[in-house]
């Protein structure tokens, strides 16, 4: 698979965070003409050797894989994807794309995960438990 990066597509952000175990959204924006084309999301640093995690199908029904979804939004030419229960292995580079024939459109986005709080309980020696303070 070969992409170009063109001002026809653009993420709204090119860098987005999400909570560990929890969700973050991406959008991407396109420009007037490229409504019914199959729009994707693609895990991976090289375009070459990225992998398609999810793909629209023209329409604006909302498509899903393993814990990612796409949604078209049409008439705003805007596409949604959505990745749920994050893990640690989530945080790589990804890109919005737009297939067509020849080279798809590209762009990356850079997604990182948060460890955000978390709460540990620790046995002291009377056996009582204590709250501890998370990382």
């Amino acid at each position: 698979m070969w992409f170009e990066c063109s001002p026809a597509l653009m993420a709204v952000s090119d860098a987005v965070s999400g909570p560990m175990r929890g969700s973050l959204t991406v959008q991407c924006r396109y420009e007037p003409g490229w409504e019914t084309y199959n729009k994707w999301w693609c895990q991976g640093a090289e375009w070459k050797s990225c992998h398609i995690l999810v793909q629209t199908d023209g329409s604006e029904r909302e498509a899903k894989g393993d814990r990612v979804s796409i949604k078209d939004n049409q008439k705003l030419r805007v596409f949604t994807v959505t990745m749920e229960e994050l893990r640690w292995n989530n945080a790589d580079t990804y890109w919005c794309g737009i297939e067509r024939s020849g080279t798809d459109l590209g762009v990356e986005v850079k997604v990182t995960i948060d460890p955000g709080k978390s709460i540990c309980v620790c046995v002291d020696a009377s056996l009582q438990n204590v709250l501890c303070p998370g990382p």
